[in-house]
């Protein structure tokens, strides 16, 4: 057996591996149930955690957030690695400017799923064609510090020859991959400890050299949060080190300018 069909086997394996995964029930997705009634929520984080272990002080007036979908592309690497595309993003833009990311964005109200949000987004950021995606399963919804309900959708590339980055230079600085198991190892990482109205959480940030062009990347934030879960869903085991994810409330008033910090 050669090794294109070694790793089309493997690849299919994850992907029913991984369209058996249901995630944690949402809160959000209980409230909307009840019709937004007054009931206790979640926390809304200062970068991102998934919603299912943080809570929030829910006024169905003052907060509903705008969808939006990233991104978790896979691919198997030449060393047999399984690899995620992240992206740099433009140094001119308004918001997040240089950040590493994972190509998506806002939800269009012409979108079918959050995996047509995903894919269409990356296609307007990076070229990626979205035939040559396999939409395998979605993880539950982070919340973003500008309000942002994030819904990560883990998609497969069974041919990485098959997509020639084409970056949208309004958008996107450069498009490169890491290797995913690095999220739930405790090598390259530090933490920094903050807090939100006295409750006390940690910040994780991934140092990553790339072998392809030897550019070094900072990845942290609501990115490393997503891709901390999503190795934890692929690999199927937790992270080698402590989260501590928040355990803070949401403010009572929200507006178009409320960010977290």
């Amino acid at each position: 057996m050669d090794s294109s069909n070694t790793h089309s086997h493997r690849l299919v394996s994850l992907a029913q591996q991984l369209r058996l995964y249901k995630p944690p029930p949402s809160s959000f997705d209980e409230i909307e149930e009840r019709q937004f009634q007054e009931t206790a929520g979640k926390v809304v984080s200062q970068v991102g955690f998934q919603e299912s272990v943080t809570s929030i002080v829910h006024d169905p007036e003052k907060f509903r957030p705008k969808r939006a979908a990233v991104l978790i592309c896979l691919f198997e690497g030449d060393a047999g690695d399984l690899r995620v595309i992240l992206t740099k993003r433009s140094s001119s833009l308004s918001t997040h400017s240089g950040e590493v990311s994972l190509p998506g964005g806002k939800a269009d109200e012409g979108d079918k799923d959050d995996g047509e949000t995903a894919t269409r987004e990356a296609k307007e950021e990076i070229g990626l064609d979205p035939s040559l995606v396999d939409i395998v399963t979605v993880l539950e919804p982070f919340l973003s510090k500008h309000l942002l309900r994030v819904v990560p959708v883990i998609g497969i590339l069974n041919n990485k020859k098959s997509f020639q980055p084409a970056p949208n230079p309004a958008e996107v600085e450069e498009v490169f991959d890491a290797p995913l198991e690095m999220f739930i190892k405790d090598e390259n990482r530090r933490s920094e400890e903050r807090e939100w109205m006295g409750e006390k959480y940690l910040l994780h940030l991934f140092d990553y050299e790339s072998n392809n062009n030897n550019n070094k990347y900072l990845i942290w934030g609501l990115t490393a949060g997503i891709l901390i879960r999503a190795a934890s869903v692929v690999y199927q085991r937790p992270a080698a080190f402590v989260e501590q994810n928040p355990k803070f409330k949401f403010p009572g008033v929200v507006n178009n300018n409320t960010v977290m910090r």
